[in-house]
């Protein structure tokens, strides 16, 4: 029996921090079980593709970073195909098939997949296959597992279709040749009901299982769950799923073998982890907590000396922090793996041959890292385990009952137990390693299956202008609450880096000894326009609650420089709309604020406490800074219609963002007496002439 061909279909990922690639290399992994051959590649190797004679089948993968915009690999794509000297067929021979990602949180979701999406159509490509576009808020499996499972039967009708035209083809060419055709020619109407039902397919109606799930029934129910009616848990599972037959993952196929030495590298620098832009390792000069003891959460400034760098910024400028693991949640990971005597030996990794994976080398493990290295600076430990980790774990645990429910958990069947006992509270591998104690998975598993430790990004709250080779930045120390599934709490991977980091500077007694021995590591973001009008004239608004003020007093800093270096110039007005919840816990900068409004730098500061009592004086009560923004929505309009103002938010994206946005709609709807969509178009115009910008984070 001959060996069936695989068929060929282009596979293109754009990612940020590394979710797109990792589900492009599982779509490259399930395809040669399907029968096809992925040809891989991040959208920003444009030396290995080329759409515009690209004649297999495209799918792409693409992340959206930032308020909306695509990641910094799909940036130059991007450019490229929005080219408006393209023609409208320029992509009329592509037939394509997208997975956008995104977060509903931020009011732009997967607008870098939409994006690609309606440039594509508009060049003339078509869709084999619908458009899927999942969400991180509820969990990216949920749409991202059935997209790719219909994928194949997508991918199998398109080549069909191109099958039968062929042979149309060829036989039409017979019969003109005047060559006797013995295939039968299938009808047009056939034709166009096939094509018809390959354009029209919809993610709801593909009930087709992958060939290369498994499916199993449990030996013994009772040795699963004693008690019917206990409640489920993280390690425990009850009936119907704990007496199911499950449908799991296929295996994934190891890649990677690693080997140790016993031998002493060199010391290597944080700076071999960032492969684009310089490294800057600058000294902690400052530090002040902004908030009582007794406030809901703990904000802290920061001041960074860059004096003897060439560290450059503007307001509004963000940059990045390279931090570390948490040291002893690494010590508790290498004793748990039985590596803490191989802790400091050399790893060498070596792709197994027999891969089918292309650009599988980790680039961001350093050649020359030790253990230790990699577990502190390389993988992300925190990061919430995949399904196809889950999957490679159960075959490195011993106990039946754990691996049983470790399939449960990656299974079709346990969709919901996975989002509620390890999505939703944010487990990462060592709770798994705590709640299943016979799992212990080897070093290349980790390496395989764990994302890269990404840099934390900030926004610059000060001016150079003001302050000269000082940086500082504000954030807020990320609390993770003991949980169920989480036996200890646990501080964000950063902000608690830093915060111990600067702890002892916080002590006024220890300040001076601790100064010179605290530093950091940080390198600038190349893309930003959140900037100050280049104008001074030209009137603005900011909105920032809680740590969201803190570009506006970088924003503020250089308004009050320039007004004293240049008395002679014009200023437009300035305002801000600041919130917190208690005017005596955590009003972040009130003497700042204060001080650049006696000083005429902030024409109008308007504040709001939304748990403070409202005073008795007040007729009306604004919690909120949408509620302050309402009050004011006559000078609202009159600085972004009239004078061509410009209009900042910074913070949460959540809520925040969307609830001012969603008063400045109204705000505009009701000024110029247009309805709502006309208004959302006049907000939109006024995104794209960059008047209204957001710097919002979930």
């Amino acid at each position: 029996m001959c060996c069936e061909i695989k068929r060929r279909f282009l596979l293109l990922y754009a990612t940020q921090k590394g979710q797109a690639k990792a589900i492009a290399e599982e779509i490259c992994t399930q395809a040669d079980a399907h029968g096809f051959e992925a040809d891989i590649h991040c959208i920003s190797e444009s030396d290995k593709y080329n759409l515009a004679t690209e004649k297999d089948p495209l799918v792409i993968v693409i992340s959206t970073t930032g308020t909306g915009d695509p990641p910094d690999t799909a940036c130059k794509f991007v450019k490229e195909i929005k080219n408006k000297t393209l023609l409208p067929d320029h992509f009329a021979h592509l037939r394509y098939g997208l997975l956008g990602l995104g977060d509903s949180e931020y009011m732009f979701f997967c607008n870098g997949g939409k994006v690609v999406d309606k440039r594509l159509q508009e060049l003339g490509a078509q869709h084999f296959y619908e458009t899927g576009l999942a969400d991180d808020c509820v969990g990216l499996e949920i749409v991202v597992e059935p997209w790719i499972d219909g994928l194949w039967l997508a991918l199998r009708r398109e080549f069909t279709s191109w099958n039968i035209k062929e042979d149309m083809s060829s036989n039409l060419r017979a019969v003109s040749n005047g060559v006797s055709a013995m295939t039968v020619v299938p009808s047009m109407s056939g034709i166009c009901s096939l094509d018809s039902e390959i354009q029209h397919l919809k993610l709801e109606d593909l009930e087709v299982k992958a060939t290369d799930a498994l499916s199993q029934k449990p030996a013994n129910v009772h040795s699963v769950v004693s008690v019917q009616d206990t409640e489920a848990s993280l390690d425990r599972s009850v009936p119907p799923l704990s007496q199911s037959a499950l449908n799991i993952p296929a295996l994934p196929s190891e890649y990677i073998d690693v080997q140790f030495q016993d031998s002493t590298g060199q010391e290597l620098s944080v700076s071999s982890l960032i492969s684009d832009g310089i490294v800057f390792h600058v000294p902690v000069t400052k530090a002040v907590q902004l908030t009582r003891e007794d406030a809901v959460k703990t904000a802290l400034l920061l001041e960074l000396d860059i004096s003897k760098t060439t560290f450059c910024y503007q307001p509004g400028d963000a940059f990045c922090v390279i931090c570390p693991n948490n040291p002893k949640e690494v010590q508790e990971l290498l004793h748990i793996l039985g590596l803490s005597e191989r802790k400091e030996y050399v790893v060498c990794l070596k792709i197994k041959q027999a891969t089918k994976r292309k650009g599988a080398a980790p680039e961001h493990i350093p050649k020359g890292s030790t253990v230790e290295f990699i577990l502190t600076w390389c993988l992300e430990i925190r990061a919430v385990p995949r399904k196809a980790f889950l999957r490679a774990l159960v075959e490195y645990t011993s106990d039946a009952r754990e691996k049983r429910r470790l399939q449960e958990l990656c299974s079709k069947q346990g969709a919901s137990d996975y989002s509620s006992f390890i999505r939703d509270p944010s487990i990462c591998l060592l709770d798994l390693l705590h709640a299943f104690p016979t799992c212990r998975p080897p070093l290349n598993l980790l390496i395989e299956h764990l994302p890269k430790l990404q840099a934390r990004s900030y926004s610059a709250s000060s001016s150079n202008l003001f302050q000269p080779g000082k940086l500082q930045f504000v954030f807020n120390v990320v609390e993770f609450p003991s949980s169920p599934s989480r036996l200890v709490s646990r501080k964000g991977v950063c902000t608690g880096w830093l915060a111990e980091l600067v702890a002892p500077m916080l002590q006024p007694h220890k300040k001076e000894e601790k100064l010179s021995a605290v530093k950091v590591s940080i390198f600038a973001r190349p893309i930003n326009t959140f900037h100050l009008p280049s104008d001074p004239s030209v009137p603005f608004m900011m909105v920032g609650p809680g740590t969201g003020v803190s570009p506006f007093i970088g924003f503020l800093q250089h308004r009050q420089k320039l007004q004293e270096e240049h008395t002679d110039w014009k200023f437009g007005e300035t305002w801000l709309f600041f919130g917190c919840r208690h005017q005596d816990r955590d009003y972040l900068f009130r003497d700042e604020l204060r001080s650049f409004v006696e000083n005429g730098t902030l024409t109008h500061l308007k504040v709001c406490f939304s748990r403070d009592p409202p005073a008795a004086a007040e007729k009306k009560t604004t919690k909120y800074v949408q509620d302050n923004i309402r009050l004011f929505a006559k000078e609202v309009a009159r600085v972004l219609l009239k004078e061509r103002g410009c209009f900042y938010v910074c913070g949460d994206a959540k809520h925040m963002a969307k609830d001012v946005n969603d008063t400045l709609v109204d705000i505009l709807s009701s000024d110029a007496g247009v309805d709502k969509l006309e208004a959302m178009k006049t907000l939109a115009t006024l995104r794209q002439e960059k008047r209204y910008l957001q710097d919002v984070w979930a």
